[in-house]
């Protein structure tokens, strides 16, 4: 295994940039097939990455039970990272955050996986019909059996943050977070530094966008982004305009657009861990080669100043997605 840089997330020292897992059996279409997906994740821990992220809700169990079969006999190299409340329920995504709901989901969840405990453990999203105290309450007696080692939270606020933290300490917040989607940068992201809670970047280049995705006019019927208002017209031919000047910012620095995302967050703390995911060693050897270079300060707000939180057209979420996160909104920021 090569070694990559590392940056801290709770008491783990994991690379500098992880894998999110989801787009091998959710969300994002087309998915490789089952060869192509056991020989990337094995590739990339032989490479240095040290950070996986999934989730009970991907693929309904599907990429849980991928990291099973693929990485466990080398357990020992990595952090592995998993999520609940965010799930199949009655067939249909849906929240249960009780903690009846949090313990089975676990159960299943270190069935999938192969293991008999997970390193970090998040609620994947805000459940309103429970306190988050009750939600974190489950967590806390997993940790004490010894089925999850670390906490965490996905797409919360820094209001919810500081309530989880009073019940415990939460290792990792993770929420998306591109130059393309700001809004951590409203409360969380500093909330995080003044807990000592890593944050952990899912979406780092756009769901895609902001890498080049040649795809984007013409997703596929099943694709998540589909659904997503910055995707569709009228907000989709403004948003490739932003591509189009990041992509030129990129090769006067001799760069991909993608390595640019991906060293504009980087910049942005020590806590910040970005997770791109791709279907493609090729992109994932170009997102680590991050790392091996020096980026300068004019760079990276060249980068800034492309993406004021006013830059991109239309709300990040669909109005049934919008309800199921509690993240801050920006002043102003349009909503579906």
């Amino acid at each position: 295994m090569t070694a990559l840089p590392t940056r801290s997330i709770g008491p783990f020292k994991v690379s500098a940039i992880g894998l999110g897992c989801m787009n091998l059996s959710h969300a994002y279409l087309p998915r490789p097939d089952a060869a192509e997906a056991e020989r990337l994740l094995r590739h990339a821990l032989d490479v240095g990455v040290t950070f996986f992220d999934t989730a009970a809700l991907y693929g309904f169990g599907a990429n849980e039970e991928l990291l099973g079969r693929t990485l466990m006999d080398r357990r020992g190299e990595f952090t592995l990272a998993s999520k609940c409340v965010l799930g199949e329920i009655d067939g249909k995504r849906g929240l249960d955050g009780s903690p009846e709901a949090i313990a089975k989901v676990l159960e299943d969840s270190l069935r999938r996986l192969n293991v008999d405990h997970i390193d970090l453990y998040y609620l994947h999203r805000l459940d309103p019909k429970v306190p988050i105290e009750e939600s974190v309450g489950a967590l806390v007696r997993a940790k004490e059996a010894g089925k999850i080692c670390a906490i965490g939270l996905s797409e919360m606020s820094a209001a919810t943050l500081r309530r989880a933290n009073a019940v415990h300490s939460i290792a990792a917040m993770q929420t998306e977070y591109s130059p393309w989607t700001r809004n951590a940068e409203v409360a969380v992201l500093e909330a995080c530094a003044q807990l000592g809670t890593g944050f952990v970047a899912f979406s780092p280049v756009g769901r895609g966008l902001l890498a080049g995705n040649p795809n984007a006019a013409n997703l596929p019927q099943g694709d998540i982004r589909a659904s997503m208002p910055r995707f569709q017209p009228p907000h989709l031919a403004a948003n490739l305009a932003l591509v189009d000047d990041l992509k030129a910012l990129a090769d006067q620095a001799g760069c991909t657009a993608a390595q640019l995302c991906l060293a504009w967050l980087l910049a942005k703390g020590d806590h910040v861990v970005p997770i791109p995911g791709t279907t493609g060693i090729a992109h994932l050897d170009e997102n680590l080669a991050t790392l091996a270079r020096e980026w300068p300060d004019d760079l990276i707000a060249a980068v800034e100043a492309l993406f004021p939180f006013s830059a991109p057209s239309g709300p990040r979420y669909s109005r049934e997605a919008q309800a199921q996160v509690d993240t801050e909104c920006w002043a102003g920021e349009p909503l579906a």
